[in-house]
């Protein structure tokens, strides 16, 4: 393959495409947020922070305000203990949180639903969130001025077929878009343009896949997807239904967001049709974030499938290769603003794999991170131009005096390279042996090996 680089032509900014979900918490220690910081880290999503339930301490409404029953406008009524924490040790680290007002999934909800219905009062639930925003904005109830700019309300509220099998939100659609508008315009007519206020953190849009023609897609089906389960068929309507609510009753959204776990060729079509939808709805310069992702556990079925997979690739250079490769095709391909992987926690789990679960070391998929990172610190992608191959990708960026491109391989198969790119340029690889770390390879031909990473840099 034949890749060209006009370092003189930028076509736009690296933008964020190697956020993260939770953040690698070892308890109440931010002894690895260094990591985050060695990496350029953008933002942490604070979704599931602290496991099931959040800990019973972490972010979650039900974990800061405890009492329903209480008054919002007190000090007392809130418990910001170790949300204070959490969130200290992130603005410390450089990485500003995405925070989710809402509560944990509930995975268990079909033997007992504890605090994903809808709340008794959507006002008092705004104002809630308000003095949330509050202490660490504006420094009520000995707080913080921390300025954090992304809240997000709630997640994931169409995750299941109908009202009553949803691990997220026990409650109807409509009930949904009247919870997000009044707390929307409550937070904006509080804060304004100081903070950006969005969701719903939608499931995504793997049904197009199901039947692309129908939705004006040009893409092949993708039958390891998970169309038959009757969720992909609800989600649809929910986006049409919360987009026209919110236009109905003139309820203000900053970004909207969504979740992917489809391989990288299918999100990047997901994210051009979630495009179709926003511009169908008259919100086509909504910015977006695809704050959920991970594509070593793809939908399958049967989901067991998708489990193997995850476990399989934990944390492995074929994992890293992945996201690299999912991070420039987004970057490339779809105006997502901003992407975060999930996640970032530390243990024993298929939907992480950044960190060793027991040395606690980072992996071959955290290294991908840090190479897109150094991209994101040059701050400017320019044009490269390459027979498009399935599996391989190249994003090369400047700020006008230091060069750097990223090569990722998520095929099955080997790849001859060949560049224009100077031959004084160093190469740093991910692969078996190595976690972003010198490598012996001529920048004018070499070969990007199946399940690798390769940054070649100034």
């Amino acid at each position: 393959m034949q890749f060209n680089f006009d370092f003189d032509k930028t076509v736009g900014r690296i933008r964020e495409m190697h956020a993260v979900g939770q953040p690698p918490m070892l308890g109440v220690s931010d002894s690895l947020f260094h990591y985050l910081t060695d990496a350029s880290i953008p933002y942490s999503r604070l979704h599931d922070v602290g496991g099931v339930y959040g800990g019973n301490r972490f972010v979650d409404i039900h974990n800061i305000f405890r009492d329903f029953s209480a008054d919002e406008t007190k000090e007392e009524s809130y418990d910001f203990t170790f949300t204070d924490i959490l969130i200290t040790c992130l603005m410390k680290a450089n990485c500003p949180p995405i925070f989710r007002l809402g509560e944990t999934i509930e995975n268990n909800h079909d033997i007992k639903a504890y605090r994903i219905f809808p709340p008794k009062d959507n006002a008092k639930w705004a104002r809630i969130c308000e003095h949330i925003i509050r202490h660490y904005n504006e420094g009520w109830a000995n707080g913080f001025t921390y300025g954090i700019t992304y809240w997000e309300i709630w997640n994931e509220p169409d995750n299941g077929r109908d009202d009553t099998e949803n691990q997220m939100w026990h409650g109807t659609r409509e009930e949904f878009y009247a919870m997000y508008e009044v707390t929307a315009k409550h937070l904006k007519k509080c804060f304004g343009d100081s903070i950006k206020v969005g969701g719903f953190a939608t499931c995504g849009f793997r049904h197009i896949l199901s039947d692309p023609e129908k939705f004006g897609i040009d893409h092949p089906k993708n039958n390891d997807a998970c169309f038959s389960s009757g969720r992909s068929a609800n989600f649809l309507v929910w986006i049409d239904g919360f987009f026209a609510h919110i236009k109905k009753t003139n309820a203000p959204i900053d970004f909207f967001s969504w979740h992917s776990y489809l391989g990288t060729e299918d999100t990047v079509v997901a994210a051009q049709y979630c495009e179709k939808v926003l511009e169908k709805h008259g919100y086509a310069h909504l910015e977006t974030q695809m704050n959920e992702w991970n594509n070593c556990v793809i939908d399958r079925e049967p989901y067991s499938a998708a489990i193997d997979e995850g476990r399989r690739l934990f944390g492995t250079p074929e994992a890293a290769a992945r996201a690299a490769a999912m991070m420039c095709a987004m970057q490339c391909d779809s105006k997502t603003n901003i992407l975060c992987y999930y996640d970032a926690r530390v243990g024993a789990s298929v939907y992480g794999g950044m960190f060793h679960p027991i040395t606690l070391e980072p992996t071959p998929l955290y290294y991908s991170f840090a190479a897109f990172g150094e991209l994101y610190r040059l701050g400017s992608q320019v044009e490269a131009v390459y027979e498009r191959t399935r599996g391989v990708y190249a994003l090369a960026a400047t700020d006008g005096k230091k060069r750097a491109v990223l090569f990722a391989n998520e095929g099955d198969a080997d790849i001859t390279v060949e560049t224009d790119l100077a031959p004084s340029m160093s190469a740093f690889a991910i692969d078996a042996e190595k976690n972003l770390e010198l490598a012996l390879v001529n920048p004018k031909k070499f070969t990007l090996k199946a399940g690798t990473v390769l940054l070649i840099k100034n």
